[in-house]
């Protein structure tokens, strides 16, 4: 079993178990089983059976779709410390919508649906707050969608940068407000929903114009404002 200080630590910070009392916490950390993934590995596929709710206690994953029409993974989100995912395992007996990978080694609690129905008989207050990140998972994906089918290339790249810079600002951020985005250039593009060349072309067109730099699995952002500029 997880550790029940950390875990209870972990899960209180998660917007799905809000208004949670502490017993209910403790008992839900008393639950949760530790899991690992290497960076690179596949926690589940699209289509699968699911049975399990994951929260990421340190590390990152990536939430892909297949597209419809030729099959290419599209990126949907990129989720980190004490952000849930798999939740629709808790509604029961559906297969998976998305594929989930470690995007480096990732440590998570896993939560099992059945386990979680028992929480939700004794804690019907927990299910509001479950749809309302749904709610806003489901928002944020049809965003995605949406910029990815009607945007331009520089649009989608630029729209990446500014959704990892808002996600990944613990990463650091300098003394002139610059922020650091530890991504490769091939995870910018896939986030973009781009090849890799054409997103490349772009980061180097704004590394030119002083917008970002460039560096060894990294980007840095000088001018947030002026990524907005390319977004219609």
């Amino acid at each position: 079993m997880a550790d029940g200080e950390e875990t209870s630590s972990l899960l209180r910070r998660v917007p799905l178990f809000a208004g949670l009392e502490s017993g209910a916490i403790e008992d839900l950390a008393a639950m949760a089983v530790p899991r690992f993934y290497a960076d690179g590995e596949v926690v589940f596929r699209e289509g699968d059976t699911g049975d399990t709710c994951f929260v990421i206690r340190d590390g990152a994953v990536r939430v892909t779709r297949a597209r419809a029409f030729d099959g290419q993974a599209i990126t949907l989100a990129e989720l980190r410390f004490g952000e849930p995912f798999g939740e629709l395992a808790m509604f029961g007996g559906e297969t998976r919508s998305a594929t989930v990978e470690a995007l480096e080694d990732t440590r998570a609690v896993a939560l099992l649906a059945a386990d979680m129905k028992r929480l939700l008989a004794a804690h019907p207050e927990v299910s509001l707050s479950m749809l309302s990140v749904l709610a806003a998972r489901v928002r944020a994906a049809n965003e995605m969608a949406t910029r990815q089918r009607f945007q331009t290339v520089a649009g989608r790249v630029a729209g990446a940068l500014i959704a990892l810079r808002q996600s990944r600002e613990p990463d650091g951020a300098d003394g002139n407000g610059e922020t650091v985005i530890a991504a490769t250039q091939s995870d910018i593009a896939q986030l973009a929903g781009s090849s890799r060349e054409s997103a490349s072309r772009f980061l180097a067109s704004l590394e030119r114009e002083g917008i970002v730099t460039c560096g060894r699995g990294k980007v840095t952002v000088h001018d947030p404002s002026a990524l907005q500029g390319y977004i219609h």
